[in-house]
Protein backbone atom coordinates (compact mmCIF):
# COMPACT_ATOMS: atom_id res chain seq x y z
CA UNK A 1 0.00 0.00 0.00
CA UNK A 2 2.80 2.36 1.04
CA UNK A 3 4.72 1.96 -2.55
CA UNK A 4 1.60 2.50 -4.52
CA UNK A 5 1.16 5.61 -2.96
CA UNK A 6 4.90 6.98 -3.75
CA UNK A 7 4.29 5.82 -7.30
CA UNK A 8 0.88 7.89 -7.18
CA UNK A 9 3.15 11.38 -5.76
CA UNK A 10 5.89 10.87 -7.92
CA UNK A 11 3.74 10.54 -11.25
CA UNK A 12 2.62 13.32 -13.39
CA UNK A 13 -1.30 14.37 -13.93
CA UNK A 14 -3.04 12.42 -16.23
CA UNK A 15 -3.78 14.53 -19.30
CA UNK A 16 -5.76 13.47 -22.67
CA UNK A 17 -3.78 14.41 -25.24
CA UNK A 18 -4.68 15.28 -28.96
CA UNK A 19 -4.09 13.01 -31.35
CA UNK A 20 -5.60 15.32 -34.71
CA UNK A 21 -5.65 18.51 -35.58
CA UNK A 22 -3.02 21.86 -36.02
CA UNK A 23 -0.44 21.51 -33.57
CA UNK A 24 0.78 24.67 -34.17
CA UNK A 25 -2.43 26.32 -33.65
CA UNK A 26 -2.94 27.83 -29.78
CA UNK A 27 -6.92 26.70 -29.71
CA UNK A 28 -5.12 23.16 -29.69
CA UNK A 29 -3.05 23.42 -26.75
CA UNK A 30 -5.29 22.08 -24.40
CA UNK A 31 -3.70 20.56 -21.33
CA UNK A 32 -0.47 20.52 -22.97
CA UNK A 33 0.10 24.61 -22.52
CA UNK A 34 1.10 27.10 -24.37
CA UNK A 35 5.17 26.72 -24.21
CA UNK A 36 4.23 22.96 -25.92
CA UNK A 37 2.65 24.56 -28.47
CA UNK A 38 4.56 27.20 -29.39
CA UNK A 39 7.58 24.76 -29.90
CA UNK A 40 5.62 22.52 -31.95
CA UNK A 41 4.52 25.39 -34.15
CA UNK A 42 7.96 26.84 -34.87
CA UNK A 43 9.73 23.57 -36.04
CA UNK A 44 10.52 21.95 -39.56
CA UNK A 45 7.32 19.12 -40.39
CA UNK A 46 10.53 16.43 -39.81
CA UNK A 47 11.44 17.85 -36.19
CA UNK A 48 7.46 18.28 -35.67
CA UNK A 49 7.21 14.78 -36.08
CA UNK A 50 10.24 13.61 -34.29
CA UNK A 51 8.77 15.73 -30.87
CA UNK A 52 5.45 14.71 -30.91
CA UNK A 53 6.79 11.19 -31.97
CA UNK A 54 8.78 11.30 -28.86
CA UNK A 55 5.81 13.36 -26.89
CA UNK A 56 3.72 10.34 -27.91
CA UNK A 57 6.16 7.45 -26.51
CA UNK A 58 6.48 8.98 -22.91
CA UNK A 59 2.92 9.81 -22.63
CA UNK A 60 2.59 5.80 -23.48
CA UNK A 61 5.18 5.05 -21.06
CA UNK A 62 3.35 7.39 -18.27
CA UNK A 63 0.43 5.69 -19.08
CA UNK A 64 1.47 2.19 -18.48
CA UNK A 65 3.26 3.44 -15.44
CA UNK A 66 -0.27 4.04 -13.81
CA UNK A 67 -1.89 1.43 -15.07
CA UNK A 68 0.21 -0.93 -13.67
CA UNK A 69 0.35 1.34 -10.16
CA UNK A 70 -3.97 1.23 -10.74
CA UNK A 71 -3.59 -2.82 -10.74
CA UNK A 72 -1.26 -2.57 -7.80
CA UNK A 73 -3.48 -0.42 -5.43
CA UNK A 74 -6.36 -2.28 -6.34
CA UNK A 75 -4.65 -5.90 -5.35
CA UNK A 76 -3.59 -4.44 -2.05
CA UNK A 77 -6.96 -2.90 -1.16
CA UNK A 78 -8.17 -6.21 -2.20
CA UNK A 79 -6.19 -8.50 -0.10
CA UNK A 80 -6.22 -5.46 2.82
CA UNK A 81 -9.82 -6.06 3.02
CA UNK A 82 -9.66 -10.13 2.56
CA UNK A 83 -7.12 -9.72 5.41
CA UNK A 84 -10.33 -7.60 7.85
CA UNK A 85 -12.68 -10.09 6.59
CA UNK A 86 -11.07 -13.38 7.90
CA UNK A 87 -9.84 -11.53 11.20
CA UNK A 88 -13.62 -10.60 11.74
CA UNK A 89 -14.52 -14.40 10.61
CA UNK A 90 -12.46 -15.80 13.06
CA UNK A 91 -13.44 -13.68 15.85
CA UNK A 92 -16.71 -14.33 15.01
CA UNK A 93 -18.08 -11.26 13.92
CA UNK A 94 -21.09 -11.64 11.73
CA UNK A 95 -22.41 -8.88 11.42
CA UNK A 96 -19.74 -6.76 11.10
CA UNK A 97 -18.28 -8.62 8.68
CA UNK A 98 -21.51 -8.85 6.49
CA UNK A 99 -21.26 -4.75 6.51
CA UNK A 100 -17.60 -5.12 5.30
CA UNK A 101 -18.07 -7.35 2.51
CA UNK A 102 -21.63 -6.21 1.15
CA UNK A 103 -20.27 -2.91 0.04
CA UNK A 104 -18.26 -5.23 -2.41
CA UNK A 105 -21.12 -7.18 -3.48
CA UNK A 106 -20.56 -5.96 -7.28
CA UNK A 107 -16.99 -7.24 -7.37
CA UNK A 108 -15.52 -9.21 -9.91
CA UNK A 109 -12.97 -11.00 -7.14
CA UNK A 110 -13.60 -14.51 -6.43
CA UNK A 111 -12.12 -15.07 -3.01
CA UNK A 112 -14.00 -11.94 -1.85
CA UNK A 113 -17.36 -13.27 -2.78
CA UNK A 114 -17.36 -16.32 -1.79
CA UNK A 115 -16.41 -15.00 1.81
CA UNK A 116 -19.70 -12.70 0.57
CA UNK A 117 -21.65 -15.58 0.23
CA UNK A 118 -20.22 -17.40 3.47
CA UNK A 119 -21.33 -13.95 5.62
CA UNK A 120 -24.80 -13.38 3.96
CA UNK A 121 -25.55 -17.38 4.73
CA UNK A 122 -24.00 -16.60 8.42
CA UNK A 123 -26.02 -13.49 8.98
CA UNK A 124 -29.26 -15.96 7.73
CA UNK A 125 -28.81 -18.59 10.57
CA UNK A 126 -29.14 -16.03 13.19
CA UNK A 127 -31.98 -16.38 15.40
CA UNK A 128 -33.33 -13.00 15.19
CA UNK A 129 -33.12 -13.06 11.46
CA UNK A 130 -36.63 -12.82 10.07
CA UNK A 131 -37.60 -16.30 8.19
CA UNK A 132 -38.62 -13.54 5.67
CA UNK A 133 -35.15 -11.97 5.45
CA UNK A 134 -33.41 -15.31 5.68
CA UNK A 135 -34.79 -16.13 2.56
CA UNK A 136 -33.26 -13.71 0.38
CA UNK A 137 -30.08 -13.82 2.65
CA UNK A 138 -30.07 -17.41 1.41
CA UNK A 139 -30.63 -16.69 -2.21
CA UNK A 140 -28.41 -14.06 -2.40
CA UNK A 141 -25.77 -15.93 -0.82
CA UNK A 142 -26.65 -18.60 -3.55
CA UNK A 143 -26.02 -15.83 -6.42
CA UNK A 144 -22.62 -15.00 -4.36
CA UNK A 145 -21.15 -18.12 -4.50
CA UNK A 146 -22.46 -18.86 -7.98
CA UNK A 147 -20.19 -15.52 -9.13
CA UNK A 148 -17.26 -16.44 -7.01
CA UNK A 149 -17.11 -19.58 -8.97
CA UNK A 150 -17.42 -18.61 -12.23
CA UNK A 151 -14.22 -16.45 -11.35
CA UNK A 152 -11.95 -18.47 -9.80
CA UNK A 153 -12.71 -21.90 -10.37
CA UNK A 154 -10.13 -23.48 -9.26
CA UNK A 155 -11.04 -22.35 -5.45
CA UNK A 156 -11.70 -24.85 -2.96
CA UNK A 157 -13.52 -22.60 -0.92
CA UNK A 158 -15.90 -21.73 -4.09
CA UNK A 159 -16.76 -25.29 -4.62
CA UNK A 160 -17.63 -25.79 -0.93
CA UNK A 161 -19.66 -22.20 -0.64
CA UNK A 162 -21.42 -22.73 -4.04
CA UNK A 163 -22.44 -26.41 -2.59
CA UNK A 164 -23.45 -25.19 1.03
CA UNK A 165 -25.45 -22.23 -0.62
CA UNK A 166 -27.21 -24.71 -3.03
CA UNK A 167 -28.46 -27.16 0.00
CA UNK A 168 -29.80 -23.96 1.94
CA UNK A 169 -31.94 -23.04 -1.15
CA UNK A 170 -33.17 -26.80 -1.51
CA UNK A 171 -35.02 -26.02 1.56
CA UNK A 172 -37.34 -23.24 -0.21
CA UNK A 173 -38.18 -25.29 -3.48
CA UNK A 174 -39.37 -28.83 -2.37
CA UNK A 175 -38.41 -32.51 -1.87
CA UNK A 176 -37.74 -33.15 -5.59
CA UNK A 177 -35.15 -30.30 -6.02
CA UNK A 178 -33.36 -30.90 -3.25
CA UNK A 179 -33.05 -34.70 -4.40
CA UNK A 180 -31.82 -33.80 -7.43
CA UNK A 181 -29.36 -30.94 -6.24
CA UNK A 182 -27.68 -33.71 -3.66
CA UNK A 183 -25.69 -34.72 -6.57
CA UNK A 184 -24.43 -31.49 -7.27
CA UNK A 185 -23.68 -30.81 -3.61
CA UNK A 186 -21.61 -33.96 -3.41
CA UNK A 187 -19.94 -33.16 -6.59
CA UNK A 188 -18.76 -29.59 -5.65
CA UNK A 189 -17.78 -31.01 -1.92
CA UNK A 190 -15.53 -33.56 -3.61
CA UNK A 191 -14.06 -31.04 -5.98
CA UNK A 192 -13.66 -28.77 -2.94
CA UNK A 193 -11.55 -31.79 -1.39
CA UNK A 194 -9.73 -32.63 -4.34
CA UNK A 195 -8.37 -29.30 -4.45
CA UNK A 196 -7.81 -29.14 -1.06
CA UNK A 197 -7.11 -32.29 0.93
CA UNK A 198 -6.71 -30.20 3.89
CA UNK A 199 -9.39 -28.51 4.35
CA UNK A 200 -11.44 -29.89 7.26
CA UNK A 201 -14.52 -27.90 6.49
CA UNK A 202 -14.70 -29.64 3.11
CA UNK A 203 -14.34 -33.51 4.94
CA UNK A 204 -16.88 -32.65 7.78
CA UNK A 205 -19.71 -31.51 4.92
CA UNK A 206 -19.12 -34.41 2.47
CA UNK A 207 -19.58 -36.24 6.34
CA UNK A 208 -22.78 -33.96 6.90
CA UNK A 209 -23.91 -35.58 3.02
CA UNK A 210 -23.52 -38.63 3.86
CA UNK A 211 -25.38 -38.98 7.24
CA UNK A 212 -28.35 -36.89 6.32
CA UNK A 213 -29.28 -39.41 3.31
CA UNK A 214 -28.36 -41.97 5.72
CA UNK A 215 -31.14 -40.86 8.18
CA UNK A 216 -33.40 -40.01 5.31
CA UNK A 217 -37.26 -41.17 6.07
CA UNK A 218 -38.60 -43.94 5.12
CA UNK A 219 -41.09 -41.53 2.78
CA UNK A 220 -38.73 -39.50 1.43
CA UNK A 221 -36.43 -42.83 0.23
CA UNK A 222 -39.88 -43.89 -1.47
CA UNK A 223 -40.36 -40.36 -3.02
CA UNK A 224 -36.77 -40.60 -4.40
CA UNK A 225 -36.96 -43.68 -5.75
CA UNK A 226 -39.83 -42.74 -7.87
CA UNK A 227 -38.45 -39.86 -8.76
CA UNK A 228 -35.01 -41.07 -9.70
CA UNK A 229 -33.82 -44.15 -10.98
CA UNK A 230 -30.59 -44.59 -8.51
CA UNK A 231 -31.58 -41.79 -6.05
CA UNK A 232 -28.26 -40.52 -3.35
CA UNK A 233 -28.10 -42.93 -0.58
CA UNK A 234 -25.46 -43.30 2.29
CA UNK A 235 -24.45 -45.16 5.95
CA UNK A 236 -23.21 -43.90 8.92
CA UNK A 237 -20.53 -45.38 8.76
CA UNK A 238 -19.49 -43.54 5.55
CA UNK A 239 -20.40 -40.62 7.70
CA UNK A 240 -18.21 -41.19 10.31
CA UNK A 241 -15.18 -42.15 8.46
CA UNK A 242 -15.44 -38.43 6.89
CA UNK A 243 -15.99 -36.92 10.35
CA UNK A 244 -12.84 -38.34 11.78
CA UNK A 245 -10.75 -37.80 8.71
CA UNK A 246 -11.63 -33.72 9.18
CA UNK A 247 -10.50 -34.13 13.09
CA UNK A 248 -7.12 -36.04 11.58
CA UNK A 249 -6.94 -33.48 9.41
CA UNK A 250 -7.38 -30.35 11.56
CA UNK A 251 -8.09 -31.62 15.40
CA UNK A 252 -11.06 -29.92 17.31
CA UNK A 253 -11.54 -27.73 14.38
CA UNK A 254 -15.44 -27.12 15.02
CA UNK A 255 -18.04 -27.72 17.48
CA UNK A 256 -20.50 -29.00 14.92
CA UNK A 257 -17.99 -31.88 14.30
CA UNK A 258 -17.76 -33.00 17.94
CA UNK A 259 -21.32 -33.30 17.86
CA UNK A 260 -21.76 -35.59 14.96
CA UNK A 261 -19.35 -37.67 15.39
CA UNK A 262 -21.35 -38.27 18.89
CA UNK A 263 -24.88 -38.22 17.04
CA UNK A 264 -23.53 -40.56 14.64
CA UNK A 265 -22.03 -43.02 17.08
CA UNK A 266 -25.41 -42.85 19.10
CA UNK A 267 -27.04 -43.39 15.17
CA UNK A 268 -24.42 -46.81 15.23
CA UNK A 269 -25.31 -47.72 19.28
CA UNK A 270 -21.75 -46.96 20.29
CA UNK A 271 -22.88 -45.21 24.01
CA UNK A 272 -19.59 -45.40 24.96
CA UNK A 273 -17.83 -43.34 22.28
CA UNK A 274 -20.92 -41.16 21.72
CA UNK A 275 -20.68 -39.46 24.98
CA UNK A 276 -16.95 -39.67 24.76
CA UNK A 277 -17.69 -36.94 21.37
CA UNK A 278 -20.53 -35.39 23.13
CA UNK A 279 -18.85 -34.35 26.04
CA UNK A 280 -16.36 -32.10 23.66
CA UNK A 281 -18.92 -30.85 21.88
CA UNK A 282 -20.25 -29.73 25.10
CA UNK A 283 -16.96 -28.23 26.26
CA UNK A 284 -15.76 -26.59 23.22
CA UNK A 285 -15.40 -22.67 23.59
CA UNK A 286 -18.61 -20.39 22.43
CA UNK A 287 -17.44 -18.01 20.10
CA UNK A 288 -20.60 -18.04 17.92
CA UNK A 289 -24.04 -18.51 18.10
CA UNK A 290 -23.85 -21.97 16.80
CA UNK A 291 -21.86 -22.88 19.33
CA UNK A 292 -23.54 -21.96 22.11
CA UNK A 293 -26.64 -23.85 19.89
CA UNK A 294 -24.22 -27.32 19.64
CA UNK A 295 -23.48 -27.11 23.31
CA UNK A 296 -26.92 -27.00 24.75
CA UNK A 297 -27.83 -29.81 21.82
CA UNK A 298 -24.53 -31.90 23.36
CA UNK A 299 -26.23 -31.28 26.59
CA UNK A 300 -29.70 -32.18 26.16
CA UNK A 301 -28.34 -35.69 24.62
CA UNK A 302 -25.60 -36.33 27.09
CA UNK A 303 -28.66 -36.80 29.24
CA UNK A 304 -30.32 -39.08 27.71
CA UNK A 305 -27.60 -41.90 28.12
Amino acid sequence: MALSRRLWRLLPPLRVWPLTGSWGSRGRCGAWGVRACEVIGNTRPSQRGLLFSALAYLGFETYQVISQAAVVHATAKVEEILEQADYLYESGETEKLYQLLIQYKESEDGELLWRLARASRDIAHLSKTSEEDKKVLVYEALEYAKRALEKKESSFAAHKWYAICISDVGDYEGIKVKIANAYVIKEHFEKAIELNPKDATSIHLMGIWCYTFAEMPWYQRRIAKVLFANPPSSTYEEALRYFHRAEEVDPNFYSKNLLLLGKTYLKLNNKKLAAFWLVKAKGYPAHTEEDKQIQTEAAHLLTGL
